[in-house]
């Protein structure tokens, strides 16, 4: 095994350029871990001769990505263009065909093509690596992967977006509005220009998909994944969650139920003193159910150039190494479809806020079409009078199927006093 490793990247944005510093800067230490040196022979980017950082004197440069997957002389191609499909699909599909390893750190490729590229990579004999797809510099795919592999995962769940994160932080630390603080974000570059995959819970879905397939051994199926963001948070559900004892996350949630597999990114309600709570600003986390290990609680920088080009190094020092395993822990063959968890038979508690007009009767009418429904009120807020005007009103109910949740806000929704549709919150006792 003492044979150099050679590596091609396609792609140098930030995490790229990363990628090759980190293995040139840190190449005496692989080496003594790997027992063989790992070297960058080939790179591809969208634009040549910029100055990006490292040495490139002895890195043979293609302007096609796909054309250095097929052609380099590499052992493993590394992609980090990004995108569900296009040329960073072509390059890794290119690479495998070759039998090349690929390391990657592309969430929405997995996410919508995870399984057929794990099935292309075992019939060329070659590895799909994607330690930096989910959750940044945390190993949680070696987790899931290895560690827990001799456990059966009931569910996990975890911060997996750090963009959403940051906002809901700081609304609660400054009390300022969710476009107030995106903007600051963005400006910051915690944010994309365009920050809809993160505020609308994609990103967040993305990794949620591929976590389910490793953790239940099922395909990948980004499209049973129920979607919700964090654009209608505003700071009075954020001032009312902590009167109530809990905070808002923007949570990933997976488990196994009676009905199937559920998979869903919403905002959620969690208690204040729970692990999950106290993970803050950028920061991303995953809590995993294991049935002899238990619980696991795995925390750190969810994205930026040296925890993802630490996870991508990660990939390919095991290659280095000849540690091979498959890409969702089991050949795809022995993947299995699960029912899709249906989540109008879901149980839950909620807070719900609405938007109502002050005047008499109006919560007599709320509380019929709660009774209606079956629902039980545990608790309702209202802070101040404003008799004629337009005033929040807080409730929270208790467990509750999602069916009969629905039936009740659409009668409530109907009423006159109700000027806006209710804002929904789904309370976790975590």
């Amino acid at each position: 095994m003492s044979e150099t490793l050679k590596v091609a990247i396609a792609g140098l944005g930030t995490v790229g350029a990363g990628t090759v510093k980190l293995l040139q800067e840190q190449a005496e230490l692989i080496s003594a871990r790997c027992g063989r040196d790992v070297t960058v022979t080939a790179v591809s980017a969208r634009t040549a001769g910029r100055d990006r950082g490292f040495d490139m004197t002895s890195i043979a440069w293609f302007d096609d990505a796909v054309e250095m997957a097929e052609r380099a002389d590499a052992d493993v191609v590394v992609e980090l263009i990004g995108g569900a499909d296009g040329i960073a699909k072509r390059c890794t599909e290119a690479a495998l065909r070759a039998g090349r390893h690929v390391v990657t750190a592309n969430k929405a490729m997995l996410a919508h093509h995870g399984t057929e590229l794990a099935a292309l990579a075992e019939d060329n004999n070659a590895t799909l690596a994607y330690e930096a797809a989910v959750a940044g510099g945390i190993p949680v795919i070696k987790a899931l992967r290895d560690g827990l592999a001799g456990n059966r995962i009931s569910s996990l769940y975890g911060i997996l977006n750090g963009t959403g994160n940051y906002i809901l932080t700081t609304m609660r630390e400054t009390g300022r509005d969710f476009s107030d603080v995106l903007e600051e974000a963005q400006a910051l570059g915690y944010a994309e220009a365009d920050p809809s995959f993160d505020i609308d819970g994609v990103d967040a879905a993305h990794k949620l998909a591929i976590l389910t397939s490793l953790a239940f051994g099922s395909p990948v199926n980004f499209d049973a994944v129920t979607v919700q963001g964090i654009r209608n948070i505003t700071s009075v559900d954020i001032e009312y969650a902590e009167l109530l004892g809990y905070r808002i996350k923007l949570l990933g949630i997976a488990s196994e139920t009676e009905f199937g597999v559920e998979q869903r990114v919403h905002p959620t309600m969690v208690p204040i003193n729970s692990p999950i709570a106290s993970v803050e600003g950028v920061y991303n986390a995953i809590v995993t159910e294991g049935d002899w290990v238990g619980r696991t609680v795995l925390e750190g920088r969810g994205a930026g150039a040296g925890p993802t080009a630490s996870a991508v190094v990660a990939d390919i020092m095991d290659i280095a190494c000849g540690r091979h395993g498959y890409a969702f822990g089991v050949p795809v063959k022995a993947l299995r479809a699960h029912e899709v968890g249906n989540l109008d038979q879901l149980t839950g508690a909620y807070y719900i806020r609405l938007q109502v007009m002050d005047v008499p009767g109006v919560f007599a009418d709320i509380a019929t079409a709660l009774r209606d429904a079956e629902v039980s009120m545990e608790q309702i807020l209202q802070r101040g009078r404003a008799p004629g005007e337009i005033v929040p009103v807080v409730m929270t109910v208790y467990e509750v199927k999602g069916s009969q949740l629905r039936q009740a806000l659409d009668r409530i929704q109907a009423l006159d006093a109700v000027v806006e549709p209710p804002h929904v919150i789904r309370i976790e006792e975590l």
